[in-house]
């Protein structure tokens, strides 16, 4: 049996620009997800997903000569029969062997969180098929690879794109104040597709690139939490101005005394806010049950 693991996703910094270049600051979180490949003597490739309760909520049987799916109806079929087919003409040797197999997915964490199932699915089946996994996800899914490199890093990145290829290093992040730090899902998945054709179609400039890139660089020699709140304050205002969009305090939190920063994809998934334990009170009363502390989150 071969078993693989890639780690989730949050990007602090970066979210829409990245694409464009901007240096983006992700962390890899504690929560992933695994897979598991065993030998089977039942034809095809026989594929399970379980969530974070052992759930069963994918089965699927793939072709082996083909890779098409049983169900092509089904929308994570296609997806998941299209990435194993790309894995394939990376590597032509990939499930060339006349064997069947089964293949189990564990998720550590709701799939709701936008912590990246698809990325750490990606990531896996790059490891399984012996591909590279930015190669993978540009000819699968698209985007800007920052998920994949969290997916592979053991501590937080800095991620940008070099004439298109990825280039990151890993940090260390130096802050004191982490106690400080909470993530609150605002209580729904947000699509990250959708949220890049809207930015897609905003106008951005060099400079507002640039700007990231200072904030991004600027939280490695942040030692307080005040210095703290104003980088990710400001950071909300650049996007919010490229994006045409209200922030999430200005949306839903409004009265809420301290910083409130949305992540990835503006409208859904997490939000990063500082405050202290008793704080996090008032989201709770909103009905925000689901808060994280900064170092439940981070690996």
């Amino acid at each position: 049996m071969q078993k693989f693991h890639s780690n989730g996703k949050l990007l602090l910094t970066g979210e829409y620009l990245v694409l464009d270049g901007a240096t983006a600051l992700a962390i890899p979180t504690k929560y992933g997800q695994s897979l598991e490949v065993a030998v089977s003597e039942k034809e095809g490739v026989h594929w399970k997903s379980y969530d974070e309760k052992d759930t069963v909520w994918f089965e699927e049987i793939f072709n082996l000569k083909n890779l098409e799916a049983s169900k092509p109806e089904n929308i994570f079929s296609n997806t998941l029969s299209k990435i194993l087919r790309q894995a394939k003409n990376l590597n032509p040797l990939f499930l060339s062997e006349d064997k069947g197999f089964t293949i189990s997915t564990k998720l550590d964490f709701s799939r709701n969180w936008g912590l990246g199932s698809s990325s750490t699915l990606i990531n896996n089946i790059a490891q399984w098929a012996n591909v590279d996994a930015f190669e993978l996800l540009k000819t699968s899914f698209g985007g800007s690879g920052y998920d994949i490199a969290a997916a592979q890093s053991d501590s937080p990145i800095l991620y940008e794109l070099v004439n298109n290829n990825p280039q990151f290093r890993k940090i260390h992040l130096s802050w004191d104040f982490t106690d400080s730090i909470f993530f609150v899902h605002l209580n729904r998945k947000q699509d990250s597709k959708e949220g890049i054709t809207k930015y897609r179609n905003a106008s951005v400039d060099q400079k507002s690139i640039q700007r990231i890139s200072d904030i991004s660089n600027k939280l490695l020699i942040c030692y307080s939490l005040p210095d703290f709140e104003k980088l990710m304050n400001a950071h909300e205002e650049i996007i919010s101005e490229i994006i045409k969009l209200p922030t999430i305090k200005e949306q839903l939190f409004s009265d809420y005394p301290n910083t409130i920063k949305s992540l990835g994809a503006w409208g859904g998934d997490f939000a990063l806010v500082t405050g202290d334990a008793l704080d996090m009170r008032y989201f709770r009363k909103k009905g925000f049950e689901t808060i994280v502390p900064y170092k439940d989150m981070l690996l």
